[in-house]
């Protein structure tokens, strides 16, 4: 008798510090999930397809090259690839400019950098090649109802000594907050993670997007209809607010990665890595 109420208990405890994993989010089924880690896994991912192999890409504070960090640019942000390019989104706390260190397919790096808009927030949150490696889509933090659209460093803008232009806009017809990731499942179709703490836009926290574009990315401004696809899961050994980071579609396999960080002391015990299929 007396045991049972030690495993009640225990239940209970559990029961109050663990938030419960959020239903399957439509069209997608959770699968699995690896631990991240919070100093060089706690930004985002990215699977780069190359001839001479694949790897996923994540990124962390502690992945900050040592020159960038000295030259300002102190944080990075969820990357993206395509057709083995490979880019890595910075920002500063100036107002300076943005910066997207690219890898080539051949391995060699340049750095572009973005001069704001008047009206462009500072926030580099992601980066997202498109299928064809033509173009980078690149989001900022807060409440928006656009991406940004830049031609792809490295590919259809080759000058890294000439300021990376903006070239069109994803014009959402609902908007979205904190964005934290994005990636193209097609050349139609985006896939995006939120760290929205609010709610009040799709009915929940921290949810998972799509967004559906009118037509390929051309170099002019596109609808994208954006809809929820639920909650992300959830799960740590400890209560508080959780942070939902990046966010890569593996074109080889289908999987699906979110990155979502746990509260409190917890961030360095059981964040997490899930994965997803159709």
């Amino acid at each position: 008798m007396r045991k049972t109420g030690i495993v009640l208990a225990l239940a209970a405890l559990l029961a109050a510090v663990v938030p419960g994993t959020a239903g399957a989010v439509t069209g997608w089924t959770t699968t699995g999930s690896d631990r991240a880690r919070p100093l060089d896994e706690s930004q985002g991912l990215a699977t780069v397809v190359r001839p001479s192999g694949t790897t996923i890409r994540y990124t962390g504070i502690g992945t900050v090259p040592a020159d960038l960090a000295a030259q300002g640019w102190s944080h990075v942000g969820d990357p993206g690839s395509a057709q083995g390019w490979y880019v890595e989104p910075y920002q500063r706390d100036d107002r300076g400019a943005k910066l997207f260190r690219v890898q080539a397919p051949d391995g060699t790096w340049a750095d572009y950098r973005h001069e704001l808009e008047p009206w462009e927030a500072n926030n580099n949150s992601f980066a997202a090649v498109s299928p064809d490696a033509r173009w980078l889509v690149a989001g900022e933090y807060g409440t928006m109802d656009r991406l940004l659209v830049h031609p792809m460093p490295g590919v259809a803008f080759t000058d890294p000594g000439r300021n990376l232009p903006y070239a069109s806009a994803v014009r959402l017809d609902h908007q979205v907050r904190d964005v934290q990731g994005c990636d193209f499942v097609t050349a139609t179709r985006l896939v995006c993670s939120s760290d929205d703490p609010d709610g009040s836009l799709f009915g929940t926290i921290k949810p998972l997007l799509q967004v559906d574009l009118a037509g390929p990315l051309s170099g002019a401004d596109v609808t994208g209809h954006v809809t929820s696809l639920g909650r992300l899961p959830l799960e740590s050994g400890c209560s508080g607010g959780f942070e939902v980071e990046g966010i890569d579609f593996d074109e080889r396999d289908g999987t699906l990665r979110v990155v979502v960080m746990s509260p409190g002391v917890c961030v360095a015990i059981d964040s997490k890595t899930w994965r997803f299929h159709q």
